[in-house]
């Protein structure tokens, strides 16, 4: 055994029995974060991992290359507020963008938020912000050290002052003006024992929705919807563009569904002043209802109702039965309605998903009729802003190896067409030297999924080169193209190839593509991508020893899923922020929401589905001579989406399990990141030390040198 990993101890007397069967936990004790014992345990695994890391020469190199070609400005669309424009900006190696603020689109720019400055090492992010109608006022959430939980706050518009109005145990908020800029509805949980700071594991449960009005303490604030009977319900509150109404969407759970509510705040006298008097459009889990805009009384609406690609319909407030709703513009035969959005009055943007490709047109509020194509290269919208009232549209384009074109349209021209509005220019990659391409691969069942695969052009097929195979297949989430400095560094230096696939249990193809990789049919999802690493093995682009798996969150359970069920099939895994545990996940912060997509192991029948893929219980030693591939895990300490337990137990396993083989010669390691969370608001300075560490730990267990 070359490694000589941390010695856990077992507790042989930790067994929990589900429906009759016993199952062993003996690593249960890292469930509790403030503990010695776990603390100790965190401290001796980064002490092995990262001497393992600082002796490569391609760290410091990939490190230096990396914050090289991050430097690039990085800017959001602008979006409108009153007579004023906002958009981010990040100079390049900025541990938060910035906000700004300029009164037209060609006059100065001037800093109006700088998340940078409540931090020395920008670990205190904007999670949130929205502006208030006649943009008097700016409401902010920040978290700390990557946790989900927000602290809202208040400035005034004009001068910048800060208001003394603070809303705590803030998570999974909606924010929403009402559009006499007097307040603000937002979602609280109740307080609970012990801390709640990111590091805790306490489930969360009891949402509910407030409007807090400005300039009262947060103890005053009103509580306007609740659901005592159904504590794992989480909701949303929109206010429609005319300020007439406020819709409430509530869920259970990540399933695209919800149920909707609406409030007409004319009919108040007396204003906001207690519970309001909810009536309910949709008080059925059937399908997904999400407000694009209205006309008076005439909701439009998109939605999944009897229509797995999505459409548009109108409800009528006044008769609003169902029988009397109508189609604005049906389902698309073949490709899945992403977004919609209302600008200019009479105009809708609609984002198309064609093959993981994003289409973008424009149609008629009034009559649903298509008008034309905004023209797009092959590539992802990843921002689009424009509103009802404003008479322009502006949307980011980006792919594999575009950072950011964004575009602007006037709609009151006749032309309709858009202008380049802002454009990134990359130093140190030449993209004409790469190509993307597009695959499609049979999986186990036949399905044929897409794969993009990103590459220097001319590159030999003869099984030589290193090839990173991305996944996440889950929660209707569609891995679209984007750009990614750590990648193209993998390409240009690493001598290797990106490849993405597009597994089931995404959004891809719409709804009937996320059932088929959900629930009892997980392990469709898990074929997919081993099929995937079969083909690029097949058609020459690799072998099994040089194909590296990777993903986070959800993709970190399929890369962990996968290394136990196809050992010989990678020569690398790398696993983020993954859900191991697949009995337990639904017990800590907001793992029952996941229940939707996974099952729950109260469920006998959903128990067998899950024992037989939980990472955490299938780790066993390969037959004959074969080892696991070297995994490396990461996790962060603040992360309260996907608890680090998961990933800590699994790695204790693994090595208890695998590292003790004399058989067993790559590495089984763990980073667990302090100050670091799930992902979201992550600083700049910890992107690229991470990103570092992940390509270093590729690096050396393949065997790969750095080329200039």
């Amino acid at each position: 055994m070359p490694y000589h990993y941390p010695t856990a101890y077992r507790d042989e007397s930790k067994i929990d029995e589900y429906h009759g069967v016993k199952i062993p936990d003996p690593y249960a004790w890292l469930e509790d974060p403030d503990s010695p014992e776990t603390k100790a345990y965190v401290k001796a695994q980064n002490d092995v991992t990262m001497p393992f890391l600082e002796r490569s020469d391609v760290r410091a190199k990939f490190k230096a290359k990396m914050t090289n070609l991050y430097d690039y400005p990085k800017y959001s669309c602008p979006y409108k507020r009153g007579n004023r424009y906002f958009f981010f900006y990040n100079t390049g190696l900025q541990n938060q963008s910035v906000l700004y603020m300029q009164d037209s689109l060609t006059s100065t720019a001037q800093v109006f938020f700088d998340p940078n400055t409540l931090s020395e090492d920008g670990t205190v992010a904007l999670q949130m912000c929205r502006l208030s109608e006649d943009c008097e006022y700016f409401a902010y959430g920040l978290s700390q050290s990557g946790s989900d939980w927000v602290t809202i706050q208040f400035l005034r518009v004009s001068d910048r002052q800060e208001l003394p109005d603070k809303l705590e145990r803030v998570k999974f908020s909606s924010l929403a003006w009402t559009h006499d800029g007097k307040g603000i509805f937002y979602n609280q949980y109740p307080q609970q024992e012990g801390r709640a700071d990111g590091t805790e594991t306490t489930t969360n449960l009891h949402q509910k929705l407030y409007y807090h009005t400005l300039g009262r303490d947060q103890s005053q604030d009103i509580l306007v919807a609740e659901f005592p009977e159904n504590p794992k319900w989480m909701s949303g509150a929109t206010v429609t563009d005319d300020g007439r109404y406020v819709l409430l969407s509530i869920r259970e759970g990540c399933k695209p569904v919800n149920q909707l509510w609406y409030c007409d705040l004319q009919q108040l006298p007396n204003g906001i002043n207690g519970y309001l008097p909810w009536i309910k459009l949709v008080d059925d889990f059937e399908a997904q209802y999400s407000y694009v805009t209205n006309e008076d009384t005439i909701l439009t609406l998109k939605t999944n109702l009897e229509a797995p690609r999505y459409r548009l319909i109108n409800i009528d407030l006044r008769s609003p039965d169902a029988s009397q709703w109508t189609t604005l513009v049906p389902e698309h035969p073949k490709d899945v309605l992403d977004f919609a959005t209302c600008v200019s009055q009479k105009f809708l943007v609609l984002d198309y998903l064609q093959d993981v490709k994003d289409v973008l047109q424009l149609y008629s509020l009034g009559t649903g009729q298509f008008l034309k194509d905004l023209p797009l290269e092959v590539g992802t919208i990843s921002g689009v802003s424009g509103r009802k009232k404003d008479t322009e549209l502006f949307y980011k384009f980006v792919s594999f190896l575009t950072p950011g074109i964004i575009y602007r349209c006037d709609l009151t021209e006749e032309s309709l067409k858009p202008e380049i509005f802002r454009q990134v220019e990359i130093k140190g990659i030449n993209t004409s030297e790469y190509e993307t391409q597009q695959v499609f691969y049979p999986s186990k069942d036949g399905t044929m999924i897409p794969m993009f695969l990103v590459h220097k052009k001319g590159i030999l097929l003869d099984g030589s080169n290193p090839v990173f195979l991305y996944g996440y297949g889950g929660f209707k989430s569609s891995i679209q193209p984007y750009y990614s400095v750590p990648r193209l560094i993998f390409i240009r230096h690493l001598g290797g190839i990106l490849a993405v696939a597009n597994i089931r249990g995404g959004g891809e193809y719409g709804e009937n593509w996320h059932k088929a990789g959900i629930l009892a049919k997980k392990q469709n999802g898990f074929d997919d991508f081993q099929c995937a690493a079969e083909y690029l093995i097949e058609k020459g682009y690799t072998v099994a020893r040089k194909l590296i798996i990777n993903g986070g969150s959800n993709g970190g359970l399929l890369v962990a899923a996968c290394v136990n069920q196809r050992p010989d099939l990678f020569g690398c895994a790398v696993a983020e922020v993954g859900v191991m545990d697949m009995l337990k996940f639904h017990k800590f912060t907001i793992g029952h929401a996941w229940t939707t997509d996974y099952g729950c192991s109260d469920q006998e029948e959903e128990f067998n589905w899950l024992i037989r893929y939980s990472p955490l219980h299938n780790i066993h030693l390969p037959p004959g001579g074969e080892q696991y591939p070297a995994v490396f895990l990461l996790t962060g300490d603040h992360d309260d989406r996907v608890v680090p337990l998961h990933s800590l137990k699994y790695i204790a396993t693994l090595q208890h399990v695998i590292g003790a083989s004399s058989k067993q010669t790559n590495p089984l390691l763990i980073r667990i990141d302090v100050k670091s969370g799930h992902g979201a608001g992550k600083p700049t300075a910890k992107i690229i030390q991470e990103e570092s560490d992940i390509f270093t730990f590729v690096a050396e267990t393949l065997g790969l040198s750095w080329q200039e």
